[in-house]
């Protein structure tokens, strides 16, 4: 079977349709956070999603219903935690994430154990995406692409220099609080394509990627998206015609355009 073949079957359209709203997504506000030192957010957050898919599974209401609320709200909670209390982001992650973890494998436990529908999202489906999903996708992504560009100025001040920003008269605290709202959302969409498990490297690789290459803040976006785009094009189709599991196809292209990159910025010194 070839490319042309796989891009005539209507999932593999629709895969690649969703797949390429959120990469983009998950390459522009993880050079934000890997930029921050904050990237770690992503896989607490991927945990919290993991009990609240648990929840509505457990409720029997749509996941991504419940999903999206639980998540932007931990996600806050992480920020609360920083601010209120004598902890690094690093402990508020970490106790959230463990938080999220325990509740989702307590609501399965009282379901009946892990259903085809938690791995679904544990693993990532992005082949078996409906049409319903795919809309979804792309509103919310079209949402998240607008709000980062309307607050892309203060975003890049407060990435570099937070407490210039702040003299400057950027509300830090506002901007933080959309930053990690952006990513709490991205997240949520991000779990049908690569899985809960491995939502997280869908936002640090192609950070590390660009940053190898860019020599400009600009020119790091624009190398993310590319690599984030390739990774998802590639490892969906590869995983078809190869008959391997998606999420971690689209993982093990995106650590490979990492690899190259690196060796790439090691010859040119």
């Amino acid at each position: 079977m070839d490319i042309f073949h796989a891009l005539s079957y209507g999932f593999i359209q629709r895969a690649l349709l969703a797949g390429s709203f959120i990469s983009v997504l998950c390459a522009v506000l993880g050079l934000f956070l890997v930029l921050r030192r904050f990237s770690l957010i992503g896989d607490g957050l991927a945990h919290v999603t993991f009990g609240s898919v648990a929840l509505g599974l457990f409720l029997r209401v749509y996941p991504f219903y419940v999903a999206v609320p639980v998540t932007m709200l931990s996600s806050i909670g992480i920020l609360k935690l920083t601010e209120k209390t004598r902890l690094f982001g690093d402990a508020a992650i970490g106790i959230v994430s463990a938080f999220g973890v325990a509740s989702g494998v307590l609501l399965a436990g009282m379901a009946g154990g892990f259903n085809v529908d938690l791995f679904g999202y544990l693993f990532g489906s992005i082949l078996s995406i409906t049409p319903q999903e795919v809309a979804i996708s792309i509103i919310l992504s079209l949402v998240v692409i607008t709000l980062v560009k309307i607050f892309y100025h203060d975003l890049v001040s407060v990435t570099f220099d937070e407490e210039c920003a702040k003299v400057s008269g950027i509300k830090t605290k506002r901007i933080n609080q959309i930053l990690i709202l952006l990513t709490a959302l991205t997240v949520v969409l991000a779990m049908k394509i690569v899985g809960i498990i491995l939502v997280s490297s869908l936002l640090i690789f192609p950070a590390a990627t660009a940053l190898q290459l860019a020599r400009s803040f600009r020119q790091a976006i624009t190398f993310a998206v590319a690599a984030s785009l390739v990774s998802v094009f590639a490892g969906t189709i590869g995983s078809f015609i190869l008959d391997l599991p998606t999420g971690a196809s689209i993982v093990m292209v995106n650590f490979i355009l990492f690899m190259t990159a690196l060796a790439y910025k090691k010859m040119v010194k």
